[in-house]
């Protein structure tokens, strides 16, 4: 029962890195010092689609669902759980391209956002300092 759990755990916590890897650059936005965690979480997810590879806790899951008496799955988190639900025939090299890239690309436009609101707030705060001086 416990490893069965902990298996569902491991779920929770590796659909939430997915969304975050997505869209954790429109944290940053609020909390930029969130960028410092998000960004290698976002190149990790990019790279694992470019790659073709798993990640770690797919076979993590896997692991502790065949020791709770359930059957692993083939294949990865997101062709198992997500793409499952958007393309049942499987997943492929170029949907995982088409995944990293579109990562990268909400993320490019996350980052760019948050640097031209940084960039407007630093350039407000000069302007402020120079009046009053």
């Amino acid at each position: 029962m416990l490893v069965r759990v902990l298996a569902d755990a491991v779920l929770v916590i590796h659909l939430a890195f997915v969304i975050f890897v997505v869209a954790g650059g429109f944290l940053a936005l609020r909390f930029p010092r969130v960028a410092w965690l998000h960004v290698p979480a976002a190149l990790w997810g990019a790279w694992i689609e470019f790659s073709g590879r798993i990640c770690p806790l797919t076979p993590l899951e896997n692991s502790l669902r065949r020791r709770g008496g359930e059957a692993g799955y083939g294949g990865g988190f997101i062709d198992h759980y997500i793409m499952a639900l958007l393309y049942p025939e499987g997943l492929t090299r170029e949907v995982q391209f088409v995944i990293g890239g579109g990562v990268l690309l909400v993320n490019v436009i996350a980052y760019t956002l948050l640097v031209r609101r940084l960039q407007r707030r630093r350039a407000s705060t000069v302007a402020s300092h120079d009046d009053s001086g």
